[in-house]
């Protein structure tokens, strides 16, 4: 079982540019592909950003340009950098580690845009 812990929610005003992170715990974190997720409440949860283990990212259209999805493997954490935060982009975040057909989810962090 792989324990994620995500950090960095919290209330931030509209255009704003929190840093969420998650630290994933192993030494084989390296191998992991990496995503966060979002989840507002009454929606389905969805795919926000991913990045490979080899570096490779992908977005969702609705925050290309203002996320930006990176790794440390050296820290084990995976980031994502969020700037010209919206009301919209209001939702509980999750961290998610894939490797070997498994998936795994952190307990995830809220982040509330509002002024």
């Amino acid at each position: 079982q792989v324990q994620l812990v995500e950090s960095g929610g919290g209330l931030v005003q509209p255009g704003g540019s929190p840093r969420l992170s998650c630290a994933a715990p192993g030494n084989i974190f390296s191998f992991y592909a990496m995503a966060w997720y979002r989840q507002a409440p009454g929606k389905q949860r969805e795919l926000v950003a991913r990045i490979s283990s080899g570096g490779a990212t992908n977005y969702a259209d609705s925050v290309k340009g203002r996320f930006t999805i990176s790794r440390d493997n050296a820290k084990n954490t995976v980031y994502l950098q969020m700037i010209s935060l919206k009301p919209e982009d209001t939702a509980r975040y999750y961290c998610n580690a894939e490797y070997m057909l498994q998936s795994y989810w952190g307990q995830g962090t809220q982040v509330t845009v509002s002024s």
